[in-house]
């Protein structure tokens, strides 16, 4: 594995436990795709430092069982604005 990749490997991995970030959050700052951040973290994290990637996992999957509830949210905000507007 390439240097750069093992660093922000590394660097994400950190960021997503010290923000507990989704992987869009993480993609969005390190400017990279959410293919590349779940690849990152669920096959090359694990090679380099199974610790880690056991932290990380946590958090992802803890953002993973509340994506509904962040999504109801998301819709009842939306209808919230358009009854404001009309």
């Amino acid at each position: 594995m390439r240097d750069y990749i093992r660093k922000r490997v590394v660097d994400i991995s950190h960021y997503i436990i010290t923000t507990r970030a989704t992987v869009r959050q993480a993609a969005t700052v390190f400017g990279v795709s959410k293919s590349t951040v779940h690849k990152d973290m669920t096959e090359r994290l694990p090679r380099l430092n199974k610790d880690l990637a056991r932290q990380v996992k946590k958090v992802l999957d803890r953002n993973k069982a509340e994506r509904h509830i962040r999504g109801g949210e998301a819709t009842r905000a939306k209808y919230q604005r358009q009854r404001k507007v009309s």
